[in-house]
């Protein structure tokens, strides 16, 4: 494994968008991943910036699979 560069982003989907490309569209995670949290970057913004916004029990639910699948492709990709 390579030394990784140092990267700093403005934007949520600058970081995002970076992700993509250096994780998702090589092949290193998988394309679920990628869009799973494109899902997530949606229900966050919404969150943040819509007048409201009351996320349901299974979204909840989707993002914290999410997560626990990232955990572990990370976990497998540093080890």
């Amino acid at each position: 494994m390579t030394q990784a560069e140092p990267v700093a982003f403005k934007r949520h989907k600058d970081t995002i968008g970076y992700f993509n490309k250096k994780y998702v569209h090589t092949g290193i995670l998988p394309g679920e991943i990628g869009r799973n949290i494109a899902k997530a970057a949606k229900v966050r913004h919404a969150s943040d910036y819509d007048e409201i916004y009351i996320a349901s029990k299974e979204e909840a639910e989707k993002q914290i699979q999410t997560a626990k699948i990232m955990i572990e492709l990370v976990e497998k990709f540093i080890s």
